[in-house]
């Protein structure tokens, strides 16, 4: 039975919401923060679900994954606004914060490695601040992939996250983009604590 079953029904049709965080526009495509939008892009290909809709200050779709109906969410507010926008699609499908998978990046976290959590703090990531002061909870499974971190302390973190990918971390980092789908995969089926004992790892 797809692990989804176990919560209580979701209405409105969706099962789950799934969101990658990033930053809309060219100048952010390939840059560390976009690592969210990345994945999503990558698990909309792989389910046929495309992310065409305009809603809730979003690009989103529907569609059917690992047995269950997903929406797929990509934020357009910038990503210190993030939470504005899946409050709004939570409140419109009437699916519960714990019905919400998050993808996103982790200066924590070397290049490449990822980590799945069931809650948890912002640990500094201003997308996921918004996200747990507009929905007032921080019990729900997420996603994070590794970008690694600034390479000295003078080094301002902003431009950091906002930079693109140096070109020895890009192999690491691809792996990761097509791990963190598996990840987001596992969750469905068997739920985060059983993927956490899979991805979390080196």
């Amino acid at each position: 039975m797809p692990f989804f079953k176990r919560f209580a029904a979701a209405e409105g049709g969706i099962d789950w919401v799934i969101a990658g965080l990033g930053n809309p526009g060219k100048a952010y495509e390939n840059t560390r923060h976009n690592v969210g939008f990345l994945v999503l892009d990558r698990l909309a290909e792989q389910w046929g679900i495309p992310l065409k809709k305009l809603k809730f200050q979003s690009l989103y779709g529907v569609g059917r994954a690992e047995g269950a109906r997903v929406a797929l969410l990509k934020p357009q507010t910038f990503m210190n606004r993030s939470g504005e926008a899946l409050r709004e699609c939570l409140g419109f499908f009437k699916v519960p914060c714990g019905h919400m998978l998050v993808v996103y990046d982790d200066v924590a976290l070397p290049p490449g490695r990822l980590r799945v959590r069931v809650r948890g703090s912002d640990g500094g990531h201003n997308g996921i601040k918004s996200i747990l002061y507009q929905c007032k909870t921080d019990e729900f499974p997420r996603v994070k992939v590794g970008v690694g971190a600034p390479p000295h302390p003078d080094f301002d973190l902003k431009d950091w996250v906002l930079g693109p990918f140096a070109k020895t971390e890009t192999p690491a980092i691809g792996e990761a983009l097509d791990r963190a789908c598996q990840a987001v995969s596992a969750i469905l089926r068997a739920g985060a604590e059983s993927a956490m004992n899979q991805y979390n790892g080196k």
